[in-house]
């Protein structure tokens, strides 16, 4: 698997990263460690976790996910190779969190008790707080990075307005800065004036801001739980349906056809070929899933078939 680089972070991540809110919890731990392991053997290095995964899992608090990468780091001994990156800050109905700064520092030190690992590669602002002052939380992310409890900071869930602010914020500030942005994005664009909740999608002006300033897109949910690859048991999200979508998806099945490839390879292989750093986020609960997924790193499309898939 190619690696490309974070951004003006300057560090190197596999072109694919793993998705693993089910790990170590709807999706078993024997299951969930062999995911791991073929990610790693196919030369995936970027793993993607939260402090939050999987609270809504029955019989979970949160964490699970963390905590069986934990304890695949301490069986394979692999942290070297392998660039992790975690969250904090999700605000649920029932439970006020927030990017505070005791709240950071706080979940910073879970997170790494439970990855057991000395320092997190790349920490995100899981979704934006508009309660807490920007500097604030900007601060707090910097003293991490200046004590090494993290490498790199980036942000979710974002509006492209709040990210150019807090980027200037930090630059003003001599603070680290947010390196990259993961954001729900997908072939399939949603409806105008669709709306996630506390997640944001990739709207156009964000993803010129990235096209403009290099700077990397971490794309969840591009095959929208398994709607975008063609299967008839997972049904359009409502966020998406409208003849926009329709029309998409029948020029995906054409062109995903006259190749002899998965609908899903085709997806993750437009958004690698994109004229920027897109990294697609996969989330997987078998390894038949995962070597599907992974088929797209093989793929080079020509310009012609990326011009009818826009």
């Amino acid at each position: 698997m190619k690696q490309v680089v974070l951004g003006d972070s300057g560090q190197k991540v596999s072109e694919i990263c793993l998705g693993t809110m089910h790990l170590g919890s709807n999706t078993p731990d024997e299951m969930s460690l062999h995911i791991l392991d073929a990610f790693e053997e196919r030369g995936g290095t970027f793993i993607d976790t939260a402090n939050i995964y999987n609270r809504d899992a029955p019989r979970c608090r949160g964490g699970e996910s963390e905590t069986l990468i934990g304890r695949w780091i301490k069986k394979r001994r692999n942290k070297e190779h392998l660039f992790i990156a975690t969250k904090v800050g999700m605000v649920y109905p029932d439970q006020r969190a927030g990017l505070g700064r005791d709240q950071i520092m706080a979940e910073c030190e879970k997170s790494l008790h439970r990855l057991g690992v000395d320092a997190i590669d790349l920490y995100y602002a899981h979704a934006d707080d508009l309660e807490t002052p920007m500097e604030e939380t900007l601060e707090a992310f910097d003293k991490l990075v200046r004590q090494g409890k993290v490498r790199f900071i980036g942000a979710s869930n974002f509006y492209p307005t709040r990210l150019v602010e807090a980027r200037w914020i930090s630059q003003i500030h001599g603070w680290t800065r947010y390196c990259c942005i993961q954001q729900r994005y997908s072939y399939l664009r949603p409806k105008p004036g669709a709306s996630f909740g506390l997640q944001k999608p990739a709207n156009d002006d964000l993803l010129e801001y990235c096209k403009r300033e290099d700077f990397p897109l971490i794309g969840y949910a591009p095959l929208l739980k398994g709607s975008v690859a063609g299967r008839a048991d997972k049904p359009m999200n409502r966020q998406y349906q409208g003849e926009d979508s329709v029309a998409r998806l029948a020029q995906l099945k054409k062109v995903a056809d006259a190749l002899g490839i998965s609908m899903a390879q085709l997806c993750l292989a437009w958004m690698r070929q994109h004229d920027f750093t897109v990294i697609p986020l996969i989330g997987v609960s078998n390894l038949g899933q995962l070597r599907d997924n992974l088929g797209a790193v093989d793929l080079a499309l020509d310009p012609e078939i990326m011009a009818t898939l826009f």
